[in-house]
């Protein structure tokens, strides 16, 4: 690597990414030669003030605290043109200049796929994404999303699961885990594969943070996957970005009543590839995954006899009526005909079983077998 304090330097220029290297019939040029440009060079490649003004005056107590995060071990960064550096982020226009990786470097030369959805998915599409990550995991793809709460964790744990490889991307930086509450998983994904940003020490999970990570998860995978999504989430912005970055989208559908189903709908609208089964994703990305030397296997295991006892009539029938969309107990009452406390009991029942789970607002939703 060159000089790691001139790529400290790059890290902290706003908005700075590959795409900026490139000047209209000349050699590109390279990432920290950009530091010794004038003002007006720097802003002929399209850089704005903010950025032109932490190139020529580096935050130095920003540089040396990234330098001290560095000292540890398992940091590292990895920088535009180095041999470990992606080469399918290095693909995408806007890839970043410098990663900062806490974990294996290498795993984000990894053959990946991206697991995103909702923050607050029902508890069917927890236990999919995370019986979808177990599978893709143990097939030998790494497991890529954004350690957030619901899909994103489901999807690292399940790959955890598997004895698999995963990587988080995070929108802020790797001294500021976030959320706090997965401190102990981030931990895991780190021993097991990569977290990862492009973002300094210090910089804190704002907002306008998440696009730019997500760029990263896209960028970094073959496909993403979207699991479970509301029409406002930012699971969408994700695959959108894969589609514009030549990735394949895929995206799981769900009941016409489950509003976290609607933003996968749209993609499978605009063009996503439904799924039913690993098998549909490997009908994808089979073909590259064969040229990388990864054998494939195209169905999920079998949930036959997971569960340990066998239900009555009555609960058989009221888990029908529950089907695969959330609903309350008055809605199963009026399906079933059985009174409001038989239902609040055999729906204690079930769910001590594990075979259904309690939601927000008091809706009730099937589990998958095998959950984790």
């Amino acid at each position: 690597m060159d000089d790691p304090n001139a790529w400290l330097i790059l890290a902290r220029a706003p908005s700075l990414h590959a795409g900026h290297l490139a000047r209209d019939g000349t050699t590109p040029l390279a990432p920290t030669a950009l530091i010794g440009e004038s003002r007006a060079a720097l802003a002929a490649l399209g850089l704005g003030a903010q950025t032109i003004h932490a190139l020529k005056q580096p935050d130095a107590a920003g540089i040396a605290a990234d330098e001290r995060w560095l000292a540890r071990e398992r940091h590292c960064l990895v920088t535009w043109g180095a041999a470990d550096y992606p080469p399918l982020l290095a693909a995408i226009p806007d890839a970043p200049l410098v990663l900062f990786v806490d974990g294996d470097p290498g795993a984000l030369s990894l053959p990946q796929l991206a697991i995103v959805g909702s923050r607050n998915p029902t508890a069917l599409g927890r236990d999919t994404a995370s019986q979808f990550a177990q599978h893709l995991a143990a097939a030998g793809l790494a497991i890529t999303s954004g350690l957030a709460l619901g899909i994103d964790a489901a999807g690292h744990r399940g790959a955890l699961q598997a004895g698999g490889r995963t990587l988080a991307v995070l929108g802020c930086g790797l001294d500021v885990i976030y959320p706090r509450g997965h401190v102990e998983l981030a931990a895991q994904v780190a021993g097991s594969g990569a977290l990862v940003s492009d973002l300094p020490t210090g910089f804190p999970p704002l907002k306008h943070h998440f696009p730019r990570r997500n760029r990263i998860i896209s960028g970094l995978a073959v496909g993403t996957l979207v699991v479970e999504a509301a029409l406002q989430s930012g699971s969408l912005i994700t695959a959108r970005l894969a589609a514009e970055q030549g990735r394949e989208v895929f995206a799981i559908p769900g009941s016409i009543h489950n509003p976290m189903a609607r933003g996968c709908h749209r993609l499978i609208r605009d063009g996503a590839k439904l799924v039913e089964a690993a098998a549909d994703i490997y009908a994808e990305i089979g073909p590259l995954l064969a040229g990388l030397g990864i054998a494939a296997r195209a169905e999920l295991p079998d949930p036959t006899g997971v569960f340990g006892s066998v239900l009555d009539k009555d609960h058989e029938i009221l888990l029908d009526a529950l089907g695969f969309a959330p609903a309350g107990i008055d809605s199963l009452v009026a399906r079933t005909g059985y009174a409001a406390d038989a239902v609040a009991s055999m729906l204690l029942i079930l769910e001590l079983e594990g075979r259904v789970a309690q939601q927000h607002g008091g809706l009730y939703c099937r589990r998958l077998p095998g959950k984790v």
